[in-house]
């Protein structure tokens, strides 16, 4: 099973930006806290992360034919990307969102979620444990047993 790992805007600030909403872990702590939690399974991960909303919507059209799932954080821009939600939407790959902070407790727009349009799932508020729960998500219900 390959799981592309989507990051968007200012994920890779982590551990910099709002450290009393994120904490002070690193992108790269993200990474190794996913491989870490996830070693042995049969997944083969891939991780992309960039602060522009065309490269992420780009990426996801790559991973047509090449992907069997997708774990999405896409920050930002879930609250405003109709692009990445049709991108998501052309690809038809099984999706879940996920948030490291809990959206539903922040400003009124952080609650309105385009990519939920399509995402089977949403995660949030779960940190760093939310990506694993994701693909532990895609995993039994697509792939447990091939």
């Amino acid at each position: 099973m390959k799981i592309l790992i989507i990051n968007g805007p200012n994920i890779n600030m982590l551990g910099i930006r709002e450290p009393e909403i994120y904490g002070k872990e690193t992108y790269d702590d993200l990474i190794d806290y996913i491989r870490e939690r996830t070693e042995g399974d049969s997944e083969t991960l891939e991780f992309y992360q960039s602060n522009h909303e065309g490269d992420l919507v780009d990426r996801i059209q790559q991973s047509h034919g090449r992907m069997d799932g997708i774990v999405i954080n896409a920050a930002a821009y879930t609250h405003t990307s109709v692009a990445i939600l049709d991108a998501l939407k052309a690809v038809q790959i099984p999706a879940v969102e996920v948030h490291i902070s809990d959206i539903e407790t922040r400003e009124e727009f952080r609650k309105i979620s385009y990519i939920g349009e399509y995402c089977e799932k949403i995660i949030k508020g779960r940190g760093f444990q939310g990506y694993v729960d994701g693909i532990e998500y895609l995993r039994d219900k697509y792939f447990k047993n091939r």
